[in-house]
């Protein structure tokens, strides 16, 4: 392997090519001479180099706490305290009030203060799109969840509304968990949400608005005979929550609706229907189960089209109709996905690769997203998903910057009819909206092991696109036998070297190189012998702070005959959502820097590939904030 020093204080970006250095399976400081009158420089920790151990003067490593109790599993829902995988969130880091600040986004949609969690009910209503969100009012960790909610014109600017709905009745005092709405086909919006009762025991309610005529939808209405539904028989106190959106049945006036649960280890979608949203029959059977899967949370079921490229109302059915089944596993905080044919006679979905079967088989999203929810958008007929981006860092942090989560960027959904087994997931078109100015367009040739510095106002904030096109040659030639099988999580990130990889963008890293994402794509051979395509994110030198999430998170992604490797990154501060081959692979990133803030941030591009060039078309936009705020008090 071959190494590379980066000058910063040098615009044309020379290479002083080094040779391997022994590994002695520690992190190690490096230094090395660059001619006669140059002086020392640290060897700098991209992707492919050795990993610096440098410290901060502010790293605390002796400053211990109690590790953080259990979020909501008492109360049979996800953890939703972050438990660091080297078992060491509770290793505290002196933050500065500059970092925890830098934090925040700039266009992702979070609450003023503190905890948020699941997106709720998402719906249109007269030229007002509604978000409504897991909440808590007094403080950035999870609890007395309350229903916020914030409305916006175009999915991006967002007004703060009052509260929808509060724990104050006994069938959901312990909690106004997650719901979904249904729009009836005379404008009225049944919200049926999941409660937790004075005894613990998860529950189904109705509430709805109190007028209709209202585009703000301020005042809501709990139905007065709550609970309209209960655990049935055989499904655990705790194990029954979060029901969808309904769709019409076969029969004239009723209504399908499907509850994620679970009986022993198979994660289970029981439907139920009705015909007034107050009184329920539980159908026989289940519309699917998964063994193995565990508890499924915030279940979704929509039809997708195999024809065109509109998103379809939840009750659309007919030819050229796939639907999509989509779980929130408990077991392992992932939302799965899969794509299948629905019977709706029988009440039955099977997938149309039982390989690819829901829990098992694709995500929405390979990196920190859960609980996501997509609901029909009529004003431009597109189905939208939203999900929420927890924490990867200390509860002690989170309480000390005083919030939590963010939500991700609406992302329109499309069945690929190209590969047949994925969906499309997409930033909705407004995004595009806070671009600022012309693009900076750029090709570079990028040698193998090579690295360039893109030099923009502001690396925090961007909405980036990429093509890489790899040398023909290598591209045909000899896959390498010892990475058949490669895997993003099991690889050693960006660092791992083949012939056809990695190469990508780095994002949110500081001018030295000491912390770095990148976001990269490595070629492999595939068990059938032919190449295989990998879509990663490194976050294991995102950041010098102990105790926050530093995975590789990732996944195969489609990549078809004439297809350049492309990818879109949507950059907002501690986020980056990450999208290759328009959306058939996506992860979102979390990160935490402590040197990369502020003017700090620093964007490249690089190829550490052993035997491949790699050639990239880059446009790169600024982004800037959107305009979240509170309603003026005065309209309300």
């Amino acid at each position: 392997m071959a190494t590379q020093c980066y000058d910063p204080e040098n615009s044309a970006s020379h290479y002083t090519f080094l040779p391997d250095q022994p590994d002695s399976g520690h992190r190690k400081s490096l230094k090395i001479i660059s001619g006669i009158f140059l002086s020392v420089f640290l060897l700098l920790s991209v992707a492919f180099f050795p990993i610096l151990n440098n410290q901060s003067p502010d790293l605390q490593i002796d400053s211990r706490s109690p590790a953080p109790p259990s979020r909501g599993v008492s109360q049979g829902v996800s953890d939703k305290t972050f438990r660091d995988v080297a078992g060491a969130s509770h290793v505290s880091y002196a933050w500065s009030n500059a970092m925890l600040s830098w934090q925040r986004t700039a266009y992702h949609f979070q609450p003023q203060k503190n905890w948020m969690n699941d997106p709720n009910g998402p719906l249109y209503h007269k030229g007002w799109y509604h978000l409504f969100y897991q909440y808590n009012p007094d403080s950035a960790i999870w609890g007395n969840i309350t229903w916020g909610h914030a409305v916006s014109k175009d999915l991006i600017h967002w007004l703060y509304l009052p509260f929808a709905m509060v724990p104050d009745q006994w069938y959901d005092i312990n909690g106004v968990w997650t719901g979904s709405a249904t729009i009836l086909p005379d404008g009225q919006i049944m919200m049926l949400y999941t409660g937790d009762t004075d005894d613990y025991v998860q529950v189904q309610n109705l509430a709805y608005p109190a007028n209709l005529s209202d585009p703000l939808l301020l005042d809501w209405v709990k139905y007065k005979g709550n609970p309209v539904l209960v655990p049935p028989p055989g499904i655990g106190v705790k194990d029954f929550r979060d029901p969808t959106t309904a769709w019409t049945g076969p029969q004239n006036g009723q209504w399908l609706l499907t509850i994620g649960s679970k009986i022993g280890k198979a994660g289970i979608a029981l439907v139920y229907e009705t015909s007034n949203f107050t009184s329920f029959k539980l159908l026989d059977g289940v519309l699917h189960a998964v063994p193995g899967t565990g508890m499924w949370e915030c279940v979704d079921f929509y039809p997708v089209s195999t024809k065109k490229t509109n998103g379809l109302d939840t009750s659309y059915n007919g030819p050229g109709v796939k639907h999509v089944l989509k779980a929130s596993l408990d077991g392992n905080k992932q939302d799965h996905y899969a794509i299948g044919t629905y019977d709706l006679a029988k009440n039955k979905w099977t997938p149309d690769n039982p390989e690819l079967d829901c829990g098992i088989g694709l995500r929405l999203d390979y990196g920190k997203y859960y609980a996501s929810k997509t609901f029909y958008d009529p004003k431009k007929e597109r189905r939208v998903l939203w999900g929420w981006i927890g924490e990867t860092d200390s509860e002690s942090a989170d309480l000390q910057k005083g919030w939590a989560s963010v939500q991700s960027i609406p992302r329109t959904v499309l069945y690929d009819n190209k590969t047949g087994t994925h969906l499309l997931q997409w930033p909705v078109e407004e995004i595009e909206s806070l671009r600022v100015g012309d693009p900076i367009v750029k090709e570079v040739d990028l040698q193998p092991g090579s690295i360039e510095l893109l030099r923009v106002d502001s690396a925090a904030e961007l909405d980036i696109e990429v093509s890489f096109e790899v040398d023909k040659v290598a591209l045909q030639g000899i896959i390498e036998e010892d990475h058949v099988g490669f895997s993003c999580s099991t690889s050693g990130g960006a660092a791992s070297r083949g012939i056809l990889g990695p190469f990508g963008v780095i994002v949110i890293a500081d001018q030295t190189l000491s912390e770095l994402t990148p976001v990269y794509f490595y070629i492999s051979k595939g068990a059938d012998g032919r190449a295989e395509t990998h879509f990663c994110a490194d976050q294991t030198r995102s950041s010098e702070a102990p105790g926050v999430g530093k995975q590789v998170y990732g996944s195969s992604v489609p990549v078809l005959d004439g297809e350049k490797h492309s990818m879109r990154l949507l950059v907002d501060h501690s986020i980056v959502e990450s999208f290759a081959q328009g959306g058939r692979t996506v992860i979102t990133s979390r990160i935490y820097p402590t040197k990369a803030v502020d003017g700090a941030a620093r964007l490249f591009v690089f190829n550490n590939a052993t035997g491949a060039s790699v050639t990239a078309s880059v446009k790169i936009w600024s982004i800037e904030s959107a305009n979240i705020r509170s309603f003026p008090l005065q309209d309300l």
